[in-house]
């Protein structure tokens, strides 16, 4: 890709100085040299405006390399994400997030990483690797990152916890922002996990929620993912505090990456009516803002990072370009090939039968209760009989196993409901935060043939029904496949389908959904390879 001076004239919308008319934008070795509105709206011609931002998203949750994701993003109008490498940095440390810098360097996208925060996340889980405060140290001082990124142990906030507190103050003396995460805090814990330093929040699900973290000066990320949908709930900040707004994806599979990314929020706020400068600014201006990122917005010196759209009423996406090269138009995606290294840490070999088993004693049991479209979860209580137990399908109740991946263990067995499986099993290394196995059946034959198929591809998804197998390997981190967008997309959509379609599978995103089950900072009850979790109470507890 070779630089080019263009001039271009069009429709031209400038969210920063609130204006949009006919004119001139003149682009000089990759920078806006000037941009002059000469007149009113003219119909039938396009419109040019700044490129969108996702201003809080895990690149390894779309199963592709930053290189494969630009690749899908750039057709929607993306130009730049926010990134947290914290699932890489759980499963392969520092070199996990130099990895991930450093492809996106290759992949003439403008990715934006951060410091994980919290690897381990906790230290009920076992993970393939830590970050302490000298590697994060070290990505600060090399300017590998752009923040730190997302505080989820808010606990130890809350509870002035010196290890947490020295990383927020690490990213504060760095000059940089430090991120959120903090479900269900309201009025003064709020305040107090605001007061730490915290500037963001994506985990809001209540609108009177992200207005106590708003009244705290924090900024809510409005979320809408694969699994996790926050929009309807909170879309009614845009119109009340659209400068304390932005929006993000979080987690988004590789299927729905396919089909639409911050765009389509975009178009949800216009349908809904809000003003079209206040919903640019949300997905374009503020997380230049805030995160000092070096993204044009369309102003004079300004990286020529924009797109062009033929209407406001289709939103297609003409052309993209990213510091003034044209990554994107109606012949095809415009971006640097990159050669793909493989870095993973796997350390067990296929498990027995026998080592999911479930003896339950007459009485009560806890389970799991999985939401559709959110990551938290329920805390059920059903009497059970006594016996080894495989599921209850007329009652949803099934097993659910987590295997941990980096070293041999016996593994944890627990009960959940909400998936809705009438056959078969589901299993996945994606399982935030450590990425052991997770997996959900209604039978032992299936639950184990199904572990045993991720783990011989060394990380993936599967499902299994009467041992046919459905899979798709992901070889780099048992996170991510070294294929392209479509492949992958495509071959997640098949698996996807045949979960729902042939084995009963309730659930809109089952892979996404259960990927969540061993979050454990997530309340209320998580499985982690160490046992069954109340995220409550912050503590083990127990099936019976």
């Amino acid at each position: 890709m070779a630089s080019t001076s263009f001039t271009l004239e069009t429709n031209i919308i400038d969210p920063v100085n609130r204006r949009m008319g006919f004119g001139k934008t003149i682009v000089e070795n990759g920078r806006i040299r000037s941009i002059d509105l000469e007149g009113p709206v003219l119909e039938g011609q396009p419109y040019l405006m700044p490129g969108f931002i996702d201003a809080h998203v895990h690149i390894e949750s779309s199963m592709l390399t930053p290189p494969a994701f630009a690749r899908i993003a750039v057709r929607h109008g993306t130009v730049a994400t926010v990134s947290d490498p914290h699932e890489i940095a759980n499963v392969c440390g520092i070199e996990g997030v130099r990895y991930m810098v450093e492809l996106g360097k290759k992949s003439g996208f403008k990715f934006y990483f951060g410091a994980p925060s919290c690897v381990p996340a906790t230290s009920f889980e076992t993970s393939g690797a830590g970050l302490p405060l000298s590697d994060i140290r070290v990505l600060f001082e090399n300017k590998d990152v752009h923040y730190l990124a997302e505080m989820m142990n808010y606990p130890a906030v809350l509870a002035h916890d010196p290890l947490v507190i020295d990383k927020i103050q690490l990213a504060q003396e760095y000059g940089l922002p430090v991120d959120g995460h903090a479900p269900g805090l309201k009025g003064k814990v709020a305040a107090q996990y605001a007061a730490a330093g915290i500037t963001t929040d994506h985990e809001c699900t209540a609108l009177d929620e992200a207005r106590d973290k708003i009244e705290c000066g924090m900024q809510i990320l409005i979320r809408e993912g694969s699994a996790a949908k926050n929009y309807s709930a909170l879309h009614s900040l845009i119109g009340s505090h659209p400068d304390q707004v932005m929006f993000c994806s979080d987690d988004k599979h590789p299927d729905d990456l396919l089909r639409g990314h911050i765009n389509q929020l975009v178009i949800r706020s216009l349908d809904l009516g809000y003003d079209l400068l206040d919903i640019l600014s949300i997905s374009c201006v503020h997380p230049v803002k805030h995160y000092n990122l070096d993204v044009g917005l369309l102003q004079p010196g300004d990286y020529a990072d924009m797109i062009l759209i033929d209407s406001l009423a289709s939103w297609n996406v003409i052309s993209t370009w990213i510091n003034g090269y044209k990554v994107y138009d109606a012949s095809g995606v415009h971006l640097p090939d990159t050669s793909i290294p493989v870095i993973n840490s796997f350390g067990i070999s296929s498990i027995l039968i026998s080592d999911v088993w479930l003896d339950l004693q007459n009485g009560k049991a806890n389970i799991i209760q999985a939401i559709n479209g959110a990551i938290v979860t329920e805390h059920d209580q059903e009497v059970m009989d006594a016996g080894i137990f495989e599921s209850d399908t007329s009652r949803d109740i099934l097993k659910i196993v987590v295997v941990n991946r980096y070293q041999p263990a016996k593994p944890a067995v627990a009960l959940i409901r909400g998936f809705g499986l009438k056959n078969g099993a589901i299993a996945s290394s994606v399982a935030h935060d450590s990425h052991n196995i997770v997996a959900v059946g209604t039978n032992d034959a299936d639950l184990t043939a199904c572990i045993n198929e991720v783990i011989s591809h060394r990380g993936g998804i599967a499902a299994t029904k009467f041992h046919e197998h459905r899979s798709l390997a992901l070889p780099i981190g048992g996170l991510m496949s070294e294929k392209s967008g479509e492949e992958v997309g495509h071959a997640y959509e098949s698996i996807d389908l045949f979960v729902k379609e042939e084995m009963g599978c309730v659930l809109d995103a089952p892979f996404m959904t259960l990927s969540f089950m061993a979050l454990l900072v997530i309340p209320s009850l998580k499985l982690s390879d160490l046992g069954l979790f109340d995220g409550k109470k912050f503590q083990f507890t127990t099936v019976q």
